[in-house]
């Protein structure tokens, strides 16, 4: 059983990376439009459990060192006397091709996890007989 419990673990590791990524994510497309917002990004962490087996983990979330885009609004309350102001880095097409990869990531994850648990089951059942 221990296999089984293995693959749950690795399993598990990996919805949970990818919901903290998917999370990131969100934010940034929620902030698109706030002016002075840097784009969020999310590493992700290989760690070793007690008997050596590898899972993946959340790891920091860092924000982006690209320089923000001037835009010029005049009657924005935030614009200099030039009329410009510094907007968002983030890019909502990046934004949506990584939700749309976490998101499957995901998926894939949540699928392995219900093959490792109908496959233990099934096994369990064969023991029964």
């Amino acid at each position: 059983m221990s296999a089984f419990s293995d693959a749950l673990s690795v399993t598990t590791g990996g919805l949970k990376s990818q919901a903290a990524r998917l999370r990131v994510v969100s934010e940034n497309i929620a902030n698109v439009d706030t002016p002075g917002y840097r784009r969020k990004t999310m590493s992700f962490d290989m760690q070793r459990n007690d008997g050596g087996l590898s899972t993946v983990a959340p790891g920091d979330v860092n924000l982006s060192r690209t320089e923000l885009p001037d835009i010029y609004d005049p009657d924005h309350p935030l614009a200099d006397a030039t009329g410009n102001y510094k907007g968002s880095s983030v890019d909502l097409m990046i934004e949506i091709a990584d939700a749309r990869e976490a998101q499957r990531s995901y998926e894939a994850n949540l699928k392995m996890f219900d093959q490792t648990r109908q496959m233990s089951t099934s096994l369990m059942d064969l023991l029964r007989r």
